[in-house]
C-alpha cells in the first residue's frame, strides 16, 4: 500500500476535483492535505505490532484534516464526508489496479480505519466551525459599535438642530431604529446560540398581530412597496412581540432586497383553525430547489443573484422564532409565482414556549 501511495493520492485528487464541486479550485497543497500520511498510516494498521500506534496517529491526522478543511476550504460537513468516502473507493480500486489486492480481513481493517477517520474528521470540522462562528459573532458585535454610535450621535444632533418638524421626526425615527439595532445586536449575536441546543427566550404576551404587521411595513418600507393583506378585525393572540417583529422584518427586508426592482412586496396575515400564517411574497429570481433548506442554516446564504449580501442570520433566526412558538417556516419559490415565505404558528403560543428548535 505504501508503494502505491502516490498513485492513490493522485487518483483520489483527480476523482475529487471531478465529483466534488467545492474542491475544483483548491490548490494541490490544500487539496492533498494529510492524505499521503494517511495512506502510510493505514498501511501500518495491517501490521499487528503497529496497530495501536497507527490508530493514534490516524486520529491525529484525521483531526488535522477536518480542521484544515473547516479553515481553508469552502467545504461543508457533507462535502468533507463525501471526499473521504471517495478516498475509500479510490484506495481499494488503486490497490486492485496495482495487482496488490487486499484480502477480506485486510479490507475490513482498512475500511474500519477510514470510517473512524471520517468520524474524527467530521468532529474536528464541526469544532473548528463552532470556534469560527464565535469569532465571527465577536467581530461583528465589535465592528457594529462604532458606526452605530456615530449614526446615533448624528441623529441626535439633527433632532436638536432641526427647525422643521418633519426633519425632527425623521431624526427620531433614525434614533429609534439605531436603538433597535443595538438591541438586536446584543440579543441576536450575543445570546442566541444558533449552532447548538440553545433555546430562544420568548416574552409572550397578548397583542394584535395585524397591527404589528402594519408597524413593520411602515418602519421598513420608505418606498411604499409593501402591500398589506390583513384581516379587517384585530387579530389578537399570545406570542413574543419582539422576536416576531424581528422575524417579520427579516423576511420583508429580504423580499425587498432580493425581489425584482420596483416590484411590490406582499405581507399577509391570516387565521386558519387557530393558527396564524404570516406570508411574505416577492417576484424575482427564484431560490434554487437545492438551496431551499440551506438558506435556513446559519451563515450559509443561497446566492440569489449578484446582489446577495449580508451575514446569513436572518432566515435562521426566523426559523428559530417560528419553531420556538410551536410552529414552522416554509418557502415556495419558482419563476412563475415568485418566492413566498410563510411562518405558521399557533394563535396561542404559551403552551409551546421553549419547544425544541432546529435552527
Amino acid at each position: 500500500m505504501t508503494a502505491c501511495r502516490d498513485q492513490v493520492v493522485q487518483a483520489w485528487m483527480d476523482t475529487v476535483r471531478s465529483e466534488v464541486a467545492k474542491a475544483g479550485a483548491l490548490h494541490v497543497a490544500i487539496l492533498g492535505n494529510t492524505l499521503p500520511a494517511i495512506v502510510d498510516t493505514l498501511a501500518l494498521l495491517l501490521t499487528e505490532s503497529e496497530q495501536a500506534h497507527a490508530v493514534s496517529d490516524l486520529t491525529a491526522l484525521a483531526t488535522e484534516h477536518g480542521g484544515e478543511r473547516a479553515r481553508l476550504t469552502p467545504y461543508d460537513i457533507t462535502t468533507l464526508i463525501h471526499e473521504l468516502q471517495l478516498f475509500k473507493q479510490v484506495l481499494f480500486a488503486e490497490m486492485e489496479r496495482a495487482h496488490t489486492p487486499l484480502d477480506l480481513r485486510q479490507r475490513a481493517v482498512i475500511a474500519n480505519g477510514i470510517d473512524n477517520m471520517i468520524r474524527d474528521s467530521a468532529n474536528a470540522f464541526a469544532a473548528v466551525q463552532a470556534a469560527l462562528r464565535e469569532q465571527f459573532v465577536a467581530s461583528v458585535t465589535h465592528d457594529l459599535r462604532t458606526p452605530l454610535s456615530n449614526a446615533r450621535m448624528a441623529a441626535e444632533l439633527i433632532e436638536r438642530m432641526a427647525g422643521d418638524d418633519d426633519v425632527r421626526q425623521l431624526a427620531q425615527t433614525i434614533l429609534r431604529s439605531a436603538q433597535r439595532i443595538d438591541t438586536m445586536t446584543r440579543e441576536l449575536l450575543d445570546k442566541i446560540v444558533f449552532g447548538g441546543s440553545g433555546k430562544l427566550a420568548l416574552r409572550i404576551g397578548e397583542f394584535d398581530l395585524a397591527e404589528l404587521a402594519r408597524e413593520v411595513a411602515g418602519a421598513i418600507d420608505a418606498a411604499q412597496r409593501v402591500q398589506l393583506e390583513l384581516p379587517q378585525e384585530p387579530l389578537f393572540g399570545h406570542w413574543c412581540r419582539d422576536t416576531l417583529r424581528r422575524a417579520m422584518e427579516n423576511l420583508v427586508g429580504n423580499a425587498i432586497k432580493y425581489g425584482r426592482r420596483g416590484a411590490p412586496v406582499k405581507l399577509a396575515v391570516t387565521l386558519k383553525l387557530e393558527r396564524v400564517q404570516i406570508a411574505v411574497h416577492n417576484d424575482g429570481d427564484p431560490i434554487p430547489p437545492e438551496d431551499c433548506e440551506s438558506i435556513f442554516q446559519l451563515y450559509r446564504r443561497a446566492a440569489r443573484g449578484k446582489r446577495a449580501q449580508g451575514w446569513g442570520v436572518g432566515l435562521p433566526f426566523a426559523r428559530k422564532v417560528a419553531e420556538a412558538h410551536g410552529g414552522s417556516i416554509v418557502v415556495a419559490s419558482n419563476p412563475q409565482e415568485g418566492t413566498t415565505f410563510v411562518i405558521d404558528i399557533p394563535r396561542d403560543a404559551r403552551a409551546h414556549q421553549g419547544a425544541p428548535t432546529v435552527a
